[in-house]
């Protein structure tokens, strides 16, 4: 079970994950909401993130701490302004989609371990950040650098992850 906050996935998004490869490779899928005072409509997400971290630094027999992990996300919103209202701009007037965002993140995770379940599968808290961007971002970026800072690009995800 996934819940995150902020990282252009939504002001809060809950989802459920995966972790295989010997708990070297998480897939997340989360589905997110956005108020409309926030963003000018209400906004869902459904997003998916997968997520490596080479490996894992056991920091006691109940912590340990995945200090780097790289992965990338994909997402789509629905609800965005003016979403719905067709003929309004030119096919070509905008070159990007206004609901598909994609980009790169990395991030690090702490994590408690519980005990075991019954299979010897242990459980697990964690908790996590991400730091991300994505295609509009980067673009942006790359297109005028004089403009922009990467931290300007950069946005930051903090979530809790359990493993059952």
């Amino acid at each position: 079970m996934v819940v995150q906050t902020a990282g252009g996935l939504g002001m809060i998004s809950a989802g459920a994950g995966y972790s295989y490869l010997n708990d070297k490779v998480d897939t997340d899928i989360l589905l997110g909401y956005v108020p409309k005072k926030l963003a000018g409509s209400t906004l869902t997400l459904a997003s998916a993130k997968l997520l490596y971290s080479p490996f894992t630094v056991r920091i006691s027999d109940k912590w340990q701490v995945k200090p780097v992990s790289v992965g990338a996300y994909f997402s789509y919103t629905h609800g965005t302004l003016n979403d719905e209202e067709r003929g309004q701009y030119t096919r070509d007037y905008y070159w990007w989609s206004s609901d598909t965002r994609y980009g790169p993140l990395a991030g690090g995770r702490v994590t408690y371990v519980r005990p075991a379940k019954t299979n010897g599968r242990p459980r697990t808290v964690s908790l996590y950040y991400d730091l991300s961007t994505n295609d509009l971002y980067l673009h942006s970026y790359l297109t005028n650098t004089k403009g922009l800072s990467v931290g300007q690009i950069l946005v930051l995800g903090l979530g809790v992850k359990a493993d059952f």
